[in-house]
């Protein structure tokens, strides 16, 4: 338990890892891992302030429309182009791709719910404490990155393929979601809900992800300031939250 409160942030990453590459050698990925490792290591690292701390982020609804006009627009805009370029999607309805969205919306398995409360309610605020939004991301880019390799294994196919994919594509929503989150009051239902958005189609091959890292380096050049400077208060760990005075029964 002294290790955990001592270091939350480093028994996050490595119970994420454990949990979710458990699976791999039965043929699957414990994508919920994130969430799973989050309500784990909150309570015990943080105390419960630090438990609710990760609740009220999932739940913080109250922003301007034109944010949720945003979480949903950016990957709709990025499918469409995309497919303008010539890239290559599932054949779906709109009904089909508004209910797989509210699907992953409230699925704790999938990605959107299974990753964001641990990605970016509890690892980008804790790490923004001490590092810019810009240093973080770039090492969570990287440690998210790395998580999602096995995937490339369990796919098929190109195998060399698959991993750019994975990487490129990885790389470029980190950022993209931490200037959402960053934006928004730390409000990780944002970043689920465009999480949701972003994997609503299934869009296939390389172009879709490099539309992605244009879009992340649009992101960073606009508004490199706010990348440099440190993070807003709110998308950070409260001060007042216990780390060494934590109990758990």
């Amino acid at each position: 338990m002294t290790a955990v409160r001592n270091h939350p942030l480093v028994t996050f990453f490595v119970l994420t890892f454990v949990i979710a590459w458990g699976f791999v050698p039965f043929g699957s990925f414990g994508a919920f891992a994130p969430l799973i490792a989050a309500l784990i290591v909150a309570p015990i690292g943080r105390g419960r302030a630090g438990l609710v701390e990760l609740g009220r982020r999932l739940v913080r609804w109250r922003v301007r429309w034109y944010w949720y006009a945003l979480a949903i627009g950016v990957p709709v805009a990025v499918h469409l182009l995309a497919f303008g370029l010539g890239g290559t999607t599932a054949t779906v309805s709109a009904g089909t791709v508004l209910l797989m969205f509210l699907l992953r919306v409230v699925d704790p398995t999938d990605g959107a719910l299974g990753e964001e409360p641990g990605w970016r309610g509890f690892a980008l605020p804790g790490m923004q404490t001490r590092l810019s939004p810009l240093a973080t991301t770039a090492i969570l880019a990287v440690v998210i990155t790395v998580w999602h390799l096995p995937l490339a294994f369990l796919e098929g196919g190109d195998l060399r393929g698959n991993v750019a994919i994975i990487v490129v594509g990885t790389v470029a929503v980190t950022f993209w979601y931490t200037w959402l989150f960053n934006h928004t009051g730390g409000s990780v239902l944002l970043v689920v809900i465009a999480h949701a958005a972003e994997g609503a189609v299934q869009h296939e091959g390389l172009l879709y992800m490099v539309v992605w890292l244009a879009v992340a380096v649009v992101l960073v050049v606009v508004d490199l300031r706010s990348w440099l400077r440190p993070a807003p208060a709110d998308a950070t760990w409260a001060p007042d939250v216990p780390t060494t005075t934590a109990r758990v029964s």
